[in-house]
């Protein structure tokens, strides 16, 4: 059982002021893995002033300095990496191999990353009569989701220390433990008194009371477009910088002259991936008319490959989904998909059989699906994939940007001109050409209601950061 029915505040634990807490459970067996304290507006308060008295240090540290607290960050957290892999397997049930190649090492990733990029960072320029100088912005509140329980807060951390920021982080109540052991892995690196708050709670009393604090300066979250809007309502009452990285609804647009087999395993993969579970999830299928059948054999031939099951099992590529919350709404997105007239071409309602125990979700991919359907519109967080077929690589662009969102996009062929093209017209923050690895010194971040501001890279630090002119220096 994992138990912390207190707060990381000031470099210590110490006592909620509250009595509740919130139950923690495993998705693949149901059972309760701990809790967490149900933290208030007091604790809060308590950390932020530990920030707040931490900032006038730490910002003026140099940025050696501070790279060199960011390597010592890594080889901590490269220490616990047994650790991270079982509570994230617990918390989360991400499977062990996913958890192993992808939750565990990105967020390795950022600290090592950052600590690289801050060496050669330019914190000042002069620029005509002009010196321009970057501050750290000052206090920060970090809201986490629960899908990359060390990704989505890594790269915020990163950033944050690297910039020479202070923090308060309020992380997922479904996947507070990676939190926990991120902790750990500061504590041991010597990351001062006061630079690091956790703070554990609801979003309705923690993430609003981050979002509105006059003594949080800016506010980094990673999550729903609700919750996303309602931060900047509240940061908006103090004129409070805020980034966002919301939902996404990415297209995979698979080009005429595309290898059918490596499309259709790529298009799978989105969706079996951290089950679906995943905001630049390829989730769009965009296939041409004259490929459909064969594309659509290839789905059949292939899904098989991607089992759902036992997170502890190496050979399992998806996992639960993370709360019977969202299995719900999982169901719910499935039904909808049947009832507008889609083809189910595999999965469907209900469990997989033998998996009654555990949150667990059919691979689910439907096709003759209409561009304007809600299964093809709305962001479903699941493993459900929708195929919708185009007549020309015009059609196939308007379709891709055709939502609301702009996080993700994904293209797969072969002809240059063709790749080029479609990726340099579709309106995302990322564009994937053939399964490309990512590059972690890239910005990261979305377009339209996929967010503002971007994460990774010097682009994330920079968001930490604000920018001082100082004219007629001597």
């Amino acid at each position: 059982m994992y138990n912390y029915i207190q707060h990381y505040i000031n470099g210590q634990w110490v006592d909620s002021t509250g009595n509740e807490t919130i139950d923690v459970i495993n998705p693949a067996t149901e059972e309760k893995i701990g809790e967490i304290s149900s933290g208030t507006k007091e604790d809060l308060d308590k950390a932020v002033q530990a920030a707040r008295d931490a900032f006038p240090a730490f910002s003026q540290t140099t940025k050696e300095e501070r790279a060199d607290l960011l390597d010592r960050i890594a080889d901590e957290y490269e220490k616990r990496k047994d650790q991270f892999i079982e509570v994230i397997m617990a918390e989360l049930g991400s499977p062990v191999t996913f958890t192993t190649n992808v939750q565990y090492q990105m967020g390795l990733n950022h600290f090592r990353t950052a600590a690289k990029l801050v060496r050669d960072f330019d914190f000042t320029e002069n620029r005509e009569n002009s010196f321009i100088q970057k501050d750290a912005i000052g206090v920060a509140g970090l809201i986490t989701p629960w899908n990359f329980p060390t990704n989505q807060a890594s790269t915020k951390l990163a950033s944050a220390f690297a910039a020479g920021s202070t923090v308060v982080l309020k992380p997922s109540t479904e996947t507070p433990f990676a939190a926990v052991l991120l902790k750990e892995v500061f504590e041991a690196a010597g990351v001062p008194k006061g630079v690091f708050n956790l703070v554990n709670g609801t979003g309705s009393t923690i993430g609003n009371g981050i979002s509105s604090h006059p003594d949080i300066d800016f506010v980094s979250f990673t999550g729903s477009g609700g919750v996303g809007t309602k931060i900047m309502e509240n940061a908006a009452q103090d004129i409070k910088k805020v980034s966002l990285e919301l939902g996404g609804k990415s297209p995979i647009v698979v080009l005429d002259d595309a290898d059918v087999d490596y499309a259709a395993k790529t298009a799978i993969s989105h969706i079996a991936g951290n089950t679906g579970q995943v905001c630049t999830a390829g989730t769009r299928a965009l296939v041409p008319e004259s490929m459909h059948d064969d594309f659509i054999q290839a789905i059949k031939n292939h899904i098989s490959e991607y089992p759902v099951g036992d997170p502890k099992d190496e050979s399992t590529f998806t996992g639960p989904q993370v709360s019977e919350d969202q299995w719900k709404t999982v169901q719910d997105y499935i039904q909808k998909g049947i009832d507008s007239n889609a083809t189910l071409v595999t999965g469907g309602t209900g469990k997989p059989e033998g998996l009654e125990t555990g949150y667990y979700s059919k691979l689910t991919v439907f096709t003759n699906v209409k561009p304007e359907d809600t299964i093809a519109q709305e962001e479903i967080f699941g493993p459900v994939l929708s195929v919708i077929t185009y007549n020309d690589l015009d059609e196939a662009i308007e379709i891709a940007n055709g939502t609301i969102y702009g996080l993700a996009g994904y293209v797969v062929g072969n002809d240059p001109e063709a790749l080029t093209k479609t990726a340099k017209s579709l309106r995302s923050g990322r564009i994937v050409v053939n399964n490309e690895q990512a590059d972690f010194t890239a910005p990261f971040g979305g377009f339209d209601q996929s967010g503002i501001g971007r994460e990774w890279g010097d682009y994330g630090i920079e968001e930490f950061l604000e920018p001082k002119t100082i004219v007629g220096l001597p």
